[in-house]
């Protein structure tokens, strides 16, 4: 097994494709805690390949994939503005740790500049796609892309971001999508849509979405006026919140808001009075 001390020497690449699956496996904390621990080794400013900047890029896309988004995101403006891109694997590096901050700002309700970073990344992958594989990284950011475009509740714009490009996802990541999507179909009040869709996420989805396809099923069932149903989903999404995210998700915040909809006063019970008061 690749250790720190044989990464310092030649095994750099076997060291962070062993983080990217840790990655993978939601393994988040265990990936930044070594991950800084790598970029704290002495640099070697002779290294075509730049290992400090793949660590720190790792390590505060851990934290991001967690929910630190707002502890994340300074340190990613200032690795950003680190990461020039000279050449063509510190341009990847830059352009995931820019996708990674579509994510801190979206989570941070900051939609509007989360849309232009995205659309950013997205044109600069696109000047270089026939020179690096790019594919991954741009299902990913237009991911990103149509959950920014639910939050500016630009529900249709979404949809279409998400239907054009479910058919170049595979695995957890198709899932993910599926429940994107229902989300946008939330939005526009279509409803038993929605929940089509999320029966098509996996049961059990990476742990950056614990939560979420319980609580895009839970809008739509309370949409529906199932409450019950969407009682247990949500109280469901809460536990796996709580369980696999950082406190400081947002998703855990929003999960214990729609709980306290979906367990209050009807819409217009509160206003209504006794007769005569």
């Amino acid at each position: 097994m690749t250790t720190i001390r044989t990464a310092r020497d030649s095994q750099w690449g076997e060291t962070f494709a062993r983080l990217k699956a840790m990655t993978g496996e939601g393994r988040y904390e265990e990936v930044e805690a070594e991950a800084r621990t790598l970029a704290a080794l002495p640099r070697r400013p002779w290294r075509r390949r730049p290992p400090h900047w793949e660590a720190r890029v790792l390590a505060t896309g851990a934290a991001v994939m967690h929910g630190r988004m707002a502890e994340a995101l300074d340190e990613l403006d200032t690795l950003i503005a680190e990461l020039e891109p000279v050449g063509l694997n510190s341009q990847m590096l830059r352009l995931i740790a820019r996708s990674n901050r579509v994510v801190a700002l979206s989570g941070l309700r900051r939609y509007a500049e989360a849309e232009t970073v995205a659309n950013g990344v997205l044109r600069e992958l696109n000047q270089i796609a026939h020179r690096a594989p790019v594919s991954g990284l741009e299902t990913n950011t237009l991911r990103h892309l149509a959950t920014v475009l639910c939050g500016l509740a630009r529900h249709e714009e979404a949809e279409a971001v998400v239907r054009g490009n479910l058919s170049r996802a595979n695995g957890p990541a198709a899932g993910v999508l599926h429940t994107t999507l229902a989300q946008s179909l939330n939005g526009q009040g279509r409803y038993e849509e929605a929940l089509a869709e999320v029966r098509r996420s996996p049961p059990r989805p990476p742990r950056y979405a614990a939560g979420h396809p319980d609580l895009v099923a839970a809008e739509a069932l309370y949409g529906l006026g199932r409450r019950a149903e969407a009682e247990d989903a949500v109280r469901r999404s809460l536990a796996d919140c709580e369980r696999w995210l950082h406190p400081a998700h947002p998703r855990t915040g929003e999960a214990r808001a729609l709980l306290a909809r979906v367990t209050g006063p009807e819409p217009g019970e509160e206003s209504r009075g006794e007769p005569g008061e």
